[in-house]
């Protein structure tokens, strides 16, 4: 059986959605012209389909870069980039409606210094050069809560093996989960990929990072009654 697609790329079962709700008009507009100027090009299969290891000093010169996987409705993502516009920031996400969200939120702000994947995150770990990553965030991802699903969770080898390899040493990896079993499971595997978790004491998982900023799928969880767990690693 053929393992590759047509185009080059390795048939990768993607479990998430792409498309959500209709998108109001002032996003497909989003979409439709500003998407174009921020995307980072030379990720897709199509167009770099012999996998060509990206140019990070072209987009950002010598600046630090950090990456948000899964950045949502670009709460987060948007914050960072312009409280730290000496920063690089690279958002992936491949839901489209999350997508259009960053986008009308960046038409309010000042960010010059932020690139987009719009797809999914192993695309871009194919084409990144090794350590050039300073910072990572992976905010609320999927939780995936039934037990056989617990292998399409991000916090798998198949994540973070390539993410590792990305990351520089010393660099830090903040995860956050409202989901006890998420934390289980990110506290065996991402050790085991090369993290060190940084805590000493329970306010340290049970408090958020200095300047955080909540986002949506926080709200939902807290009106809900569940737990944030803020996960701070540092790459050995």
């Amino acid at each position: 059986m053929n393992d590759r697609h047509p185009s080059g790329a390795p048939w990768r079962n993607f479990y998430g959605r792409f498309h959500g709700k209709t998108l109001r008009d002032s996003q497909k507009d989003a979409l439709e012209h500003d998407l174009d100027e921020l995307c980072i090009a030379g990720v897709g299969w199509d167009e770099n389909p012999d996998r060509k290891v990206l140019d990070i000093g072209a987009l950002f010169g010598d600046a630090p870069v950090w990456l948000e996987v899964g950045f949502g409705g670009g709460e987060h993502l948007v914050n960072q980039a312009c409280a730290h516009p000496g920063i690089g920031m690279i958002g992936c996400e491949p839901f489209v409606n999350g997508v259009a969200m960053l986008l009308t939120k960046l038409r309010q702000a000042t960010a010059g210094n932020l690139r987009i994947h719009p797809g999914d995150v192993r695309d871009l770990f194919d084409v990144l050069p090794d350590g050039c990553i300073d910072k990572a965030f992976v905010l609320y991802p999927d939780p995936w809560p039934k037990k056989r699903h617990h292998r399409r969770r991000f916090v798998t080898p198949e994540y973070l093996d390539p993410l590792a390899r990305v990351m520089k040493t010393g660099a830090e990896l903040r995860m956050a989960t409202d989901i006890p079993d998420y934390v289980r499971q990110a506290l065996e595997e991402v050790p085991r990929a090369g993290f060190d978790w940084l805590a000493e004491r329970p306010r340290d998982w049970r408090r958020p990072w200095d300047g955080w900023i909540s986002t949506r799928y926080e709200e939902k969880a807290l009106r809900e009654g569940r737990e944030p767990h803020y996960l701070t690693f540092r790459r050995v």
